[in-house]
């Protein structure tokens, strides 16, 4: 059972009501104020102001993007070709070689000591060739004097020959001897840039299999393989572009220093993509591009006339991945709108739908601004270059 308020409390309770009401209405007060107050300081300060600029019809090259790796114009992989341990390694991993540098040295005296008994060998079978040389000088002018038979004439002639066809056996037994000596010192195929070592001092190589010892890559100059779908290798091959200059766009969207050149457009399509394989080389003196490098290719396709182009700043892209541009009416509301890009050049991008010349458009300021509302619009004066890193 509840205990009764006491009567001393009921009149505390009835004296506190009037005060926590009081609180609560000055609480509310202050908050209009200070809403008041932000709206006011708000419309004091206008509309938010971007800088905008007024698309332009211009002559442009027009260029095909293509995505691609770079690729190694040779690659060299070192295997021993003898067995043996490995006593030396003469390179710096990740530096660069010359063609018939040192790379390893093997442990040769096995291979020396083949070849002293192979030279042996050979001194051997000389000696013995010219003992059947004399034996056979010797029956030839006994059977001029009817001294010797034809048998014995023959049997001396077939031993001569005998003696140097050894002769010539134990040459190319010395020979094979030195190359096993020579294969003792590995040397570098090809010249370029050569990876890490993939074994060390003390390791057995070659015993029973040729034992990858590194990779040399040659990467001056160096391929980019890119794809293109079939329509666009078409006219690719119908400009006459193959051979010509194209340039290489870095994954942080700058231009390699070096144009290259376009090699060659494969003669058939890949059934399963449907797309046509290409091939440019590049220079690459710093070595500066790597193999595997995901790039773009750039491909020139002759002058594009009355491209509508935009600051590469302009356009940017939705949640949904749509490229789309902020437009400036007359009535100085910014609109969003959807278009739909094409190449980035050092102009700005190609705006193939979406944009006409003389449309005013907004550069900087996005983050001010919302569809719809009013906008201060001041011409922008950065320069119009390719600042994008890639295609929206």
């Amino acid at each position: 059972m509840s205990r009764p308020i006491p009567p001393s409390l009921r009149g505390r309770a009835r004296r506190s009501q009037p005060v926590a009401v009081g609180l609560v209405i000055l609480a509310l007060a202050g908050c209009e104020r200070g809403v008041d107050g932000k709206a006011a300081q708000e419309a004091d300060a206008g509309p938010p102001t971007v800088s905008t600029a007024v698309v332009e019809a211009a002559t442009v090259p027009r260029t095909l993007d293509l995505p691609g790796r770079l690729a190694s114009t040779r690659v060299a992989e070192v295997r021993a070709q003898v067995a043996g341990i490995v006593r030396e390694r003469a390179f710096e991993e990740g530096g660069l070689v010359s063609k018939g540098d040192v790379l390893f040295r093997i442990d040769s005296a096995v291979y020396r000591a083949e070849v002293d008994a192979k030279s042996a060998a050979l001194d051997r079978a000389e000696a013995a060739r010219v003992q059947a040389l004399r034996q056979s000088e010797r029956t030839e002018t006994l059977l001029e004097r009817q001294a010797a038979s034809n048998a014995q004439n023959d049997i001396t002639t077939a031993a001569l020959r005998q003696a140097e066809a050894d002769v010539a056996s134990a040459k190319a037994q010395l020979a094979r001897a030195r190359i096993d000596l020579d294969y003792a010192t590995v040397r570098a195929p090809i010249a370029g840039r050569i990876g890490r070592a993939m074994v060390t001092e003390g390791a057995l190589v070659g015993q029973g299999e040729a034992t990858k010892l590194a990779l040399i890559q040659q990467v001056d100059p160096i391929f980019a393989d890119f794809n293109a779908p079939a329509a666009e290798s078409v006219s690719i091959a119908a400009s006459g572009t193959e051979g010509a200059e194209v340039r290489l766009v870095l994954p942080d969207g700058s231009l390699h220093a070096d144009a290259g050149r376009l090699l060659f457009t494969d003669v058939s399509v890949d059934p399963g993509t449907g797309q046509v394989s290409l091939r440019a080389k590049f220079p690459n003196p710093k070595v500066a591009l790597l193999p595997g490098t995901y790039v773009r290719v750039r491909v020139a396709q002759g002058i594009l006339p009355g491209a509508v182009v935009v600051p590469a700043q302009a356009i940017q892209r939705s949640s949904a991945g749509v490229a789309q541009v902020f437009v400036v009416g007359e009535d100085r509301t910014a609109a969003l709108r959807p278009v739909r890009a094409g190449a980035l050049t050092d102009a700005g991008w190609i705006v193939e739908d979406g944009l006409k010349a003389g449309e005013t458009v907004v550069v900087e300021g996005f983050q001010r601004i919302q569809p719809g509302m009013a906008v201060n619009p001041m011409p922008w004066h950065g320069a119009r270059t390719a600042a994008a890193s890639e295609k929206p």
